[in-house]
């Protein structure tokens, strides 16, 4: 997917988009179109199929826009890099998305049971936690994910278990405020983190889910394509060996000011995840998995990014959605998932 000429909405990029099927069983992405000033929606995007193969899309219009306050800043607006969780259990599509307001990049949640119509959750509040130090509201927050089935949680509840990333530079809303780091935490650099709300909560009142608790660090930057920092990619899959996870890693160096990073290298690996504790992590990838390569991976608004968001299942098949220099979309088949 290529922005579409003459279309405002899409004047600088189409890219990181979320994915699902309509009850119809149709393919459909979520990409985060962007207009002019980095101005964020979320579109509807049908997946066409040449022999099984995503090969293109058919537009079918914007399902979500800032157009809350909270999403909405002086000098800013968007939802932004939406992920999407459908989740048997609930009957709906559960999205993750970053909207993009006052206080800078922040969790938001929506669901819908036929993607075209979604209901906003809100704002995702993170309970106070004994012993972290801190308090996760405070700080901006991305690459948000749910698991597509309860998992235990800490304390060996069944739970909903969303993966976010925390990031503790307070300077995104209030200048020179600096990083503000928990106690037990003393590497600065953004990792993976986990937190989870009761399944019994949540049948009660779906609304529970942004009310996440016993939150735990799952993994930070280990290798040289992750140097700068690490974020979850689509839902987890099951496997045999317990929960796949696709991430990205970052390598580079960081601009300050700047929405729009020149000189960063973004690449996608994999984790695998314990079925019996998701927070805890049995193997990752030394190397990344994908890494731009092609033209339209290596020159875009942010050169050198492979961003994977999504992850489908065609014909047996797996493919995997990711957004390519920020300005385009992409798609990869993953052969193996161990």
């Amino acid at each position: 997917m290529s922005p579409q000429p003459g279309e405002a909405n899409e004047a600088e990029g189409v890219l990181n988009p979320a994915s699902g099927r309509t009850p119809d069983g149709r393919l459909h992405l979520l990409p985060r179109l962007v207009a002019k000033g980095n101005v964020s929606r979320i579109g509807l995007a049908e997946v066409m199929l040449t022999d099984g193969v995503p090969t293109g899309v058919e537009r079918r219009g914007v399902v979500l826009a800032p157009d809350e306050g909270w999403e909405r800043g002086a000098n800013n607006a968007g939802v932004e890099d939406p992920r999407t969780t459908w989740i048997p259990s609930l009957g709906v599509h559960v999205m993750t998305y970053v909207a993009y307001g006052p206080l800078g990049p922040r969790l938001a949640l929506a669901v819908s049971e036929n993607l075209s119509t979604w209901r906003r959750l809100g704002p995702v509040h993170f309970t106070y936690q004994p012993g972290l130090d801190t308090d996760l509201n405070l700080f901006p927050n991305k690459d948000a994910v749910f698991f597509p089935e309860p998992v235990p949680d800490p304390n060996g509840r069944l739970s909903y278990a969303m993966l976010h990333r925390p990031m503790w530079d307070l300077s995104w809303i209030r200048e020179g405020e600096g990083v503000r780091l928990p106690a037990q935490i003393t590497d600065d650099r953004p990792g993976i983190w986990i937190s989870y709300v009761p399944v019994g909560l949540v049948e009660w009142d779906i609304t529970a889910l942004v009310y996440q608790r016993d939150h735990r660090l799952v993994a930070m930057s280990e290798f040289p394509y992750e140097d700068l920092k690490i974020g979850a990619g689509p839902a987890p899959i099951r496997v045999d060996e317990g929960w796949l996870l696709l991430h990205h890693g970052v390598r580079g160096e960081m601009v300050t000011g700047t929405d729009h990073q020149p000189h960063v290298h973004y690449a996608a690996g994999a984790m695998l995840l314990d079925q019996a504790d998701p927070g805890h992590v049995l193997a990752r990838t030394a190397e990344p998995i994908l890494s731009p390569e092609t033209a339209d991976e290596r020159d875009g608004i942010v050169p050198n990014v492979v961003f994977p968001t999504a992850i489908e299942e065609v014909d047996g098949l797996h493919y995997v959605f990711y957004g390519m220099a920020d300005s385009k979309i992409g798609v990869a088949r993953l052969d193996r998932l161990v």
